[in-house]
């Protein structure tokens, strides 16, 4: 695989996770406790999807800032060696996550 298609992956991953981002705004913002326009148990679950999708977003930030690391990496030559230990990352491994950061040894602790 190329520079050009890993960066065209790269950056299409990262545009789905932005639009993720943006469409979800709505879900994660302030739940409304008026009790005579709203009930108590469907407050509670109001704010349990709230605080379910504050977390989704928050992993999808990761996700993002996962891939625009490797996006840098891409940049400086260093796409596919291991940030930790510098070994090249397998190409299976890349081909499932383009934005992985650690080889499997170090991802499970060999390394």
């Amino acid at each position: 695989m190329t520079d050009a298609d890993i960066r065209a992956r790269l950056n299409t991953l990262k545009a789905e996770l932005e639009a993720m981002d943006h469409s979800s705004e709505e879900s994660r913002g302030t739940v409304e406790l008026d009790q005579s326009r709203v009930g108590r148990l469907s407050r509670m679950d109001a704010l349990q999807g709230q605080a379910m999708n504050q977390a989704i977003a928050a992993r999808r930030r990761q996700a993002l800032q996962k891939v625009e690391a490797a996006l840098q990496r891409l940049d400086e030559g260093e796409y596919g060696y291991c940030v930790r230990c510098g070994e090249e990352i397998s190409p299976k491994r890349l081909d499932l996550d383009p934005a992985a950061a650690l080889c499997t040894d170090c991802t499970s602790g060999k390394g």
